[in-house]
């Protein structure tokens, strides 16, 4: 049995990246900009938490500064709990599509 000389990768060459989250490049630059938005977001938050607010809602008296990242680590944490029984009530068999019965028939389960 003869085999054909392989690249220096193997019999599995590597491929030229497809889209821009396949270049190092891009990652980096999306990453720096993605922090470079929480950074000023928080000093954002830091700076309005010493001005006054008119009509504070009950909730933001209370905690002040805590009040919206409490709030969706909450809601995210629900997500998440309710996902697993969503799952479970959505989640289809793998030849749902298929159809055992209407092939039996010699359906194909197209309108004609």
């Amino acid at each position: 049995m003869s085999h054909a000389p392989h690249g220096a990768h193997g019999p599995h060459e590597i491929k030229e990246p497809v889209g821009w989250m396949d270049r190092p490049e891009a990652v980096k630059r999306f990453f720096t900009v993605f922090y470079v938005i929480c950074a000023a977001l928080v000093a954002a938050e830091l700076l309005l938490a010493a001005a006054p607010n008119e009509h504070p809602h009950p909730l933001e008296e209370a905690m002040r500064f805590l009040v919206y990242p409490v709030y969706g680590f909450a809601s995210f944490w629900f997500l998440v709990l309710v996902a697993k029984p969503m799952r479970k009530l959505l989640i289809r068999p793998e030849d749902y599509y298929e159809g055992s019965d209407s092939s039996a028939k010699g359906d194909s389960g197209h309108a004609e």
